[in-house]
């Protein structure tokens, strides 16, 4: 399935009409030059040499750049799409400021690279605090003199976790994508430390496991509605790694593993995400374990863009667990992507023990192989039944008739 793979985009072959435009689908999917487009992003490049040849290689489309054409030009040419953060006119900025403001935008707009425009991070969140940070009226005059100037990019703004969803929409006038960042993998016992709260969360929803994940993109949602394009921002580092090196604890230094990156990445899509970026790579260490674990998703998402960026489907299809001695309490989420060849199940369990599970109604469809897991299941009187462990993803492409 890795044929699916379209890494460098604008060299790929276009589907649908190019019309120069960059816009979002109904579904909140960009289309880049007449191609819906999933994006697979880092606020950090690589370090060293080629290092955009091998974010590239790695699955990545997107990165975050300075305000310079020479990075945007180095993106460009191993197909990475950039954006920018800009930063935001403040009320009583002088006439000097706004051309200044101004000016980096006239220079740079025309990049074929450029994606999107940032003004402020997580605008809303002041830690241990009510106060915004950032009201959302100079946003969104900011947001205004940027569509003026350059009615083609798009402006893009990140949340934090928390704050009423009523006080994130304030804040929509402001931008065309919304993002959330959430980081739940935090050891017990952790030290308090800027954006955690004193139980050690980052987070405030009831549920402290991995899989509040897919609760902060339904929040989200929530927040930008069906249509505005939504990035979920993930974890990229360890809690740890934020504190000067003198005052770390080695027992404390906790990655997420592949497992509970594949899981946090794919439940973020299953409930609506357009996007998936990594936040936190710049602190983490070049010999660190996780970037390996950390490598191996964004290959795979890279490799699944065309799956990726499909419409969602509409086939109905029932769930019937088997009894492992325990309740189902979140159980299997599914994501149904229609394609040319057949149909694809993203699925995932969000329980945090394992389940059982038949999928009905699949009567028209006769085995499933499990990507990337070179497995093969049959489909018997309609029915896939596969076990999943706790925060287990399967991928599954279905097929009306076995391959020879």
């Amino acid at each position: 399935m890795l044929a699916l793979a379209c890494t460098a985009m604008h060299s790929c072959e276009q589907a649908g009409e190019a019309d120069g435009r960059i816009r979002s689908d109904r579904d909140g999917m960009l289309v880049i030059q007449g191609r819906r487009t999933f994006i697979v992003g880092s606020y950090y490049g690589y370090e060293g040499d080629g290092a955009f040849e091998n974010m590239a290689l790695d699955g990545y489309n997107y990165v975050r750049v300075g305000k310079d054409r020479a990075a945007l030009d180095q993106a460009w040419a191993h197909g990475l799409y950039s954006w920018i953060s800009i930063g935001y006119l403040e009320p009583g900025d002088g006439e000097e400021n706004i051309k200044r403001f101004l000016a980096t935008i006239e220079e740079l707009k025309d990049h074929p690279g450029l994606l999107c425009w940032e003004t402020q991070d997580e605008p809303a969140f002041t830690w241990n605090s009510e106060a915004l940070r950032v009201m959302p009226e100079p946003l969104i005059d900011t947001y205004e003199k940027i569509k003026q100037a350059d009615p083609e990019h798009l402006v893009y703004m990140n949340h934090g976790p928390v704050n009423l969803v009523s006080t994130l929409r304030s804040y929509n006038p402001a931008n065309d994508v919304i993002a959330c960042d959430i980081y739940p993998v935090i050891p017990d016992g952790i030290r308090p430390m800027y954006a955690l709260f004193p139980d050690g969360k980052q987070g405030d929803l009831l549920n402290v496991y991995i899989s509040q994940v897919g609760e902060y993109t339904d929040k989200m949602r929530k927040v930008g509605g069906v249509s505005r394009p939504l990035f979920m921002v993930l974890q990229g580092f360890s809690w740890e790694m934020l504190r000067p090196e003198k005052d770390r604890r080695p027992d404390m230094i906790l990655y997420p593993d592949y497992h509970q990156t594949r899981f946090m990445a794919y439940q973020a899509i299953i409930h609506g995400a357009n996007g998936i970026l990594y936040w936190g790579t710049r602190y983490t260490p070049p010999d660190a374990p996780f970037w390996e674990d950390l490598k191996r998703v964004t290959r795979e998402l890279g490799g699944m863009q065309k799956v990726l960026a499909a419409p969602a489907g509409e086939l109905e299809i029932g769930m019937r667990y088997h009894e492992l001695g325990h309740s189902v309490d979140a159980g299997v989420e599914i994501l149904i992507k229609e394609l040319e060849d057949g149909l694809c199940l993203i699925t995932a369990n969000a329980d945090r023990y394992p389940v059982k599970v038949s999928l009905e109604g699949l009567g028209a469809y006769r085995q499933a192989s499990v990507f990337p897991e070179n497995r093969i299941l049959v489909i018997e009187d309609g029915e896939l039944t596969d076990d999943y462990r706790a925060f287990d993803v399967h991928v599954y492409f279905l097929t009306r008739t076995p391959s020879p």
